[in-house]
């Protein structure tokens, strides 16, 4: 049976994969949706897998600033935010391929980093 955290554990990865193909296809507004998507849904998994409440944008960066405060690691804030410039991408559409790219691979760092604390 797969639990709550697997699934946003496991649509994390496949939104990474999606973003990634996306972006190779050129459509910028698709990939940065997946890249805040896959950020989100990590989010919601370390919360899941903690009883943290996490519905809402709001919820989310606050699990993120527990996050911060338990582990010591800053650059979680920063990581989460190139995902929040992908998610305002998709609304704006203003960020290059090049600026999408580099987000990604903010996002794609995250997610490696939160997956141990989901566990």
């Amino acid at each position: 049976m797969t639990t709550r955290t697997d699934y946003h554990s496991e649509t994390a990865r496949e939104f990474l994969v999606k973003a990634r193909v996306y972006l190779a296809e050129g459509d910028l507004l698709q990939a940065s949706e997946k890249g805040w998507g896959a950020a989100a849904q990590m989010v919601k998994a370390v919360a899941e897998a903690r009883g943290w409440r996490h519905q809402g944008h709001r919820q989310l960066y606050e699990v993120v600033d527990r996050l911060v405060a338990e582990t010591g690691r800053d650059e979680l804030v920063d990581r989460f935010n190139a995902a929040g410039a992908l998610h305002i991408n998709f609304y704006e559409g203003w960020l290059s391929a090049e600026a999408v790219r580099r987000d990604l691979d903010r996002v794609e760092r995250f997610v490696n980093q939160l997956q141990p604390l989901a566990s």
